[in-house]
């Protein structure tokens, strides 16, 4: 990977200390993702267990858990449309700040809508901040960077979908529900302390440039025909995503595969590969192009979901390896693209991004839920399928 300070002014360097090495700098971009996003996904662990909780139907408690998606689809475009004017340091601490109230209150929610409602306050705190960092990046690293800074960035998304899950499905099982949703809480106030400590404060590239209102740069973005594309391509990814890792684990937990709690967490393994192939994206998408970059990925995720119908575990596992891959590699691919393509008010062109993503899971969490239900786990593979589908032709707009 390029080290981003041969490209950077020392002026616009973020991360403190003289000229750090690129490995260090991709540790802390990736850990402070980590610990923006823990949160997202860990809670799909423990769903059957929620489910019993509640007395509610698999659709019901996987629409609350993802209800996430509906704060970071909302936040993301709040944040894209102010982020010229929001100072990024500011904004990404008191994120993960008060990210740790809503993610510690799950503990004593009394029915599911509180529980419901505490998800979206916990995904407009975390989109809050993963906006900011992302708009930070594409405004601080050189065009020929940024794919590795995203790449890192969603490399640590990456590993708070397998770490999250395994500490989830431990401490649930170990110490009860509650101290889950509190351990989580300490993570996030961990990331407030890690960003204190390791980004100073830059002034947003565009707040003393702008040439146009908020507004009007979002309505320019989406006429961008590039960057429309990109926003759908965002929405069909976490879609396919949503529908996999979450209702697979109902599937886990009955005959024949009957997994229990613990072995729910330890499936959570197969992100593992993911953790390593994302930060190839960057390098990837530079040498080859994003378009191949983005098919290559899709075609990986598609090549795992007639896996997931079998009734033996080490294929179902292979499964979401290459669904995890695929999916993971294409956003990775994605996002740099979003920031190579916006020339002009990147946190705009982030926000947006990220709303339509966020959105995307919001969307497939409910329909995809409703086809579980009703239809079983066949009909939701092929709704995936189809996702993944429309994301590959939405790709032929990605040119470089």
């Amino acid at each position: 990977m390029t080290d981003l300070s041969a490209h950077m002014k020392p002026s616009e360097m973020a991360m403190q200390g003289h000229s750090p090495g690129v490995v260090l700098r991709s540790l802390v971009i990736g850990l402070t993702a980590f610990l923006t996003v823990v949160d997202l996904f860990a809670t799909q662990a423990i769903l059957p267990s929620l489910t019993r909780h509640y007395g509610v139907t698999p659709a019901a408690m996987g629409f609350a858990v993802n209800a996430s998606t509906f704060g970071m689809a909302v936040a993301g475009l709040v944040v894209g449309f102010f982020s010229p004017h929001i100072d990024r340091r500011l904004g990404i601490l008191l994120s993960l700040t008060l990210l740790a109230i809503p993610t510690s209150l799950p503990a004593v929610a009394p029915n599911l809508a509180v529980f419901t409602t505490l998800r979206v306050a916990q995904g407009l705190c975390m989109a809050s901040a993963f906006a900011l960092t992302l708009a930070y990046l594409g405004e601080q690293c050189s065009a020929m960077d940024a794919g590795g800074a995203f790449a890192a960035y969603i490399t640590g998304n990456v590993a708070s979908n397998l770490i999250g899950r395994l500490i989830s499905a431990a401490l649930a099982d170990s110490l009860g529900l509650s101290w889950n949703f509190y351990f989580f809480a300490a993570l996030n106030l961990a990331g407030a302390v890690l960003v204190y400590f390791t980004i100073r404060r830059v002034q947003p590239m565009h707040a003393t440039m702008l040439t146009e209102s908020p507004f009007a740069a979002m309505i320019a973005h989406w006429r961008n025909p590039r960057l429309r594309a990109a926003y759908g391509l965002g929405f069909c990814i976490l879609f396919a995503f949503i529908g996999t890792f979450t209702y697979v684990n109902f599937v886990l937990v009955r005959p024949p595969l009957s997994l229990g709690m613990m072995g729910l967490g330890f499936v959570y393994f197969v992100f593992a590969p993911s953790v390593v192939t994302t930060l190839m994206a960057g390098t990837v998408s530079t040498r080859i192009g994003t378009r191949p970059t983005i098919w290559g990925a899709l075609g990986v995720a598609v090549v795992g979901l007639p896996l997931l119908l079998s009734s033996h575990l080490g294929e179902v596992l292979t499964g979401m390896v290459l669904v995890g891959v695929g999916t993971f590699f294409a956003q990775a691919a994605a996002t740099g693209f979003v920031g190579r393509a916006a020339t002009e008010n990147r946190g705009v062109a982030s926000g947006t991004y990220l709303a339509s993503y966020f959105f995307g899971g919001l969307v497939g969490s409910a329909i995809l839920g409703q086809l579980f239900d009703h239809f079983g786990w066949t009909a939701c593979i092929i709704g995936i399928a189809l996702s993944l589908a429309l994301a590959s032709l939405l790709t032929l707009s990605l040119r470089d």
